[in-house]
Order: C-alpha cells, then sequence, then structure tokens
C-alpha cells in the first residue's frame, strides 16, 4: 500500500490499485479535458475520452470512504456526461461550481468567449465532511453590511447581523487563473503545466471537505 504525506507519479490506475478500499476522505480530480492541448490530453474521439474518464472513475469509487468526497474538474461540456455517470453511480450530487478564472478578453465571435470552468462537487452520502464556516467570502455590498453590522437587518421577524467571516461560500468562484496571476510586465506566459490551478482554489476545497489530522 501506498504511504502517507508522500507524492507518487504513477499511472492513475496503477495508483488506484495501490490505495487502500474506503481510505480516502477526499478526492480532488484534474484529469485531461480532451481539449488536445498536450499529449496527455488528446483522445481519438470524444467516446475515447469518455471511456478512460468513466474507467478513473470506476477504479476511484471503491477508495473512497462512506463519508468521503470527490471534487471534478473540467470542461462544462465534458462535466454533463460526467455528472450523469456519477449519479447511475449512485454518488449524490451536491454543487456544479463554476469556476470564473478572470482570464482576460476571449476572442470567439461565433458564442460567448469562454472564461471558466466546471468542477462536479459529489459525495458517497449524505454525511460527509463540509466546512461551510471555514470558506466564508468577503460580503459584496460593503455600505449595506457596515449598516448591518450596527443595527442587523429585520428578516422574517428576527433581526440579522452579518458574520465576521463574511458571506457563505456560493456555486461562482472568482479565482484569477495561474496564466494571469503569473504575468511578467504585463504579459501572460506560457506555465510549466497547461492547466495549473491556483492555490487558492485547492485550499478552498480542502478546508471545505476535509478535517485537519483526520
Amino acid at each position: 500500500m501506498l504511504e502517507s504525506n508522500k507524492i507518487y507519479n504513477l499511472d492513475c490506475f496503477t495508483f488506484f490499485n495501490q490505495v487502500e478500499k474506503e481510505s480516502i476522505d477526499l478526492a480532488i480530480i484534474d484529469p485531461p479535458y480532451n481539449m488536445k492541448k498536450a499529449k496527455g490530453d488528446t483522445f481519438k474521439s470524444h467516446q475515447d475520452f469518455l471511456y478512460f474518464t468513466f474507467k478513473w472513475i470506476n477504479a476511484l469509487i471503491p477508495t473512497l470512504k462512506e463519508t468521503g468526497s470527490l471534487y471534478i474538474f473540467n470542461t462544462p461540456f465534458n462535466c454533463a456526461y460526467i455528472l450523469q455517470y456519477l449519479v447511475d453511480k449512485g454518488l449524490i450530487f451536491q454543487n456544479w461550481i463554476t469556476w470564473d478564472k478572470r482570464d482576460g478578453l476571449g476572442t470567439s465571435k461565433t458564442k460567448y468567449s469562454n472564461g471558466q470552468e466546471s468542477i462536479l462537487f459529489f459525495t458517497k452520502n449524505k454525511k460527509h465532511i463540509f466546512n461551510y464556516d471555514e470558506i466564508r467570502v468577503p460580503y459584496e455590498s460593503t455600505e449595506r453590511i457596515e449598516h448591518a453590522s450596527k443595527k442587523g437587518i429585520l428578516k422574517n421577524g428576527k433581526r440579522w447581523f452579518p458574520n465576521d467571516k463574511g458571506r457563505l461560500c456560493g456555486e461562482v468562484w472568482h479565482i484569477v487563473s495561474e496564466r494571469h496571476r503569473n504575468k511578467i510586465n504585463g504579459k501572460t506566459i506560457k506555465n510549466e503545466h497547461v492547466a495549473s490551478k491556483p492555490l487558492e482554489l485547492i485550499e478552498r476545497i480542502i478546508k471545505a471537505s476535509s478535517n485537519e489530522k483526520i
């Protein structure tokens, strides 16, 4: 079996075969998108891509604890297929998260410009970990919140006061991509990985769906 606190560079199926069954609290998967931007992201057809995707999902599911959570990155189009497959496998859909990458101006003139990726959040049952208080985000209306902090806002007969940590995190995440985060002299540069994810994004998922030292 694999050791904890160690990085492995393995074929995913070799990796899953060495992971103890029902031992994983949280899986964050950033798999191929079939966008043909790299060798490992290129498939002969969409059906070949789905065959590979469903195969690694089948290998992953047995490694999750009954209280485990699963996050999968991909394009909205691919996520539509992945979502249905996960539902058919008996997993519980929690959220379709939209990552707004703040990725600059698009160039498409035949459709709306792409500037986001999707993240599917599934669990094995309803007794999963979710630390909602750890991932609060700043309130958007600062003036209204400042007023509410002093006198509160009357809601359903009760006086509501804003939380010092901010509002509950929603399904649209405004987090700048690594491509734009690492600009040099205002120009984007080529990252080492074609689809690297911001640490801030991964940290949010870990804080929400796992507990320290457990």
